[in-house]
């Protein structure tokens, strides 16, 4: 079954213990955009946001690291509680370092390691590390700001992707982040995502339970 990822970028930072609470009961995963202002043109949050969420989060969290030099935090992200983190294949390429590395990193810090690519990167260069991941990020909006409109070719991306994974006979998870909604969680799944992050669609929805519910099929 699909597992929803709620997006705390878009939560209610004024009531965030109730924002996670609700989280907890209804979703799989937590999902933390990490944004440094220089990867993305945007800023986030850190550890002390993170490590704050931690103590009563009751689902893994995922943090989706959008910055530079990751490598650098990735085994601070995990001390201070991720069982998941993904990175961009985009810093790997602008620090000119090995994303294998980055990956072995990961993993030694006893996470699940992800890689993450913007709409704009081709998919096949996520191909040569479908044995060595635990699961890939497909951005379905460019990475840096929440409320984007879902590009509707990230469906025939997430179907590209895990068309190798079977031609290769290898299952990894596939992980949409940017627009997904009730609208658009069918398709998806059906293209072979198995992990759907969701921000707007869930936190300002009437009924954010019901949101999420509504994702699932």
């Amino acid at each position: 079954m699909v597992k929803i990822a709620p997006s705390i970028l878009a939560a209610d930072f004024l009531h965030l213990e109730r924002d996670v609470k609700l989280v907890n009961d209804h979703a799989d995963l937590l999902h933390f955009d990490v944004m440094d202002g220089c990867l993305v043109p945007n800023l986030s949050f850190g550890f002390p946001v993170m490590e704050a969420v931690a103590k009563i989060a009751a689902i893994p969290l995922d943090v989706h690291l959008m910055i530079v030099n990751p490598d650098k935090y990735i085994e601070r992200f995990a001390a201070a509680g991720a069982s998941l983190i993904s990175f961009h294949l985009e810093a790997a390429d602008e620090a000119g370092k090995d994303v294998s590395e980055y990956i072995s990193l990961a993993k030694s810090c006893g996470v699940m390691a992800g890689v993450a690519i913007d709409p704009d990167v081709p998919v096949e260069r996520l191909f040569p590390y479908i044995r060595e991941v635990d699961f890939f990020l497909i951005m379905s909006v460019f990475a840096g700001f929440g409320g984007q409109k879902f590009i509707e070719e990230s469906v025939g991306r997430i179907a590209g992707l895990r068309a190798e994974m079977d031609r290769i006979g290898t299952v990894k998870d596939i992980e949409v982040d940017g627009g997904v909604s009730a609208s658009n969680a069918k398709a998806l799944i059906d293209a072979g995502a198995t992990m759907l992050v969701a921000g707007s669609s869930v936190f300002k929805a009437e009924d954010p339970a019901l949101a999420i519910a509504g994702m699932r099929f």
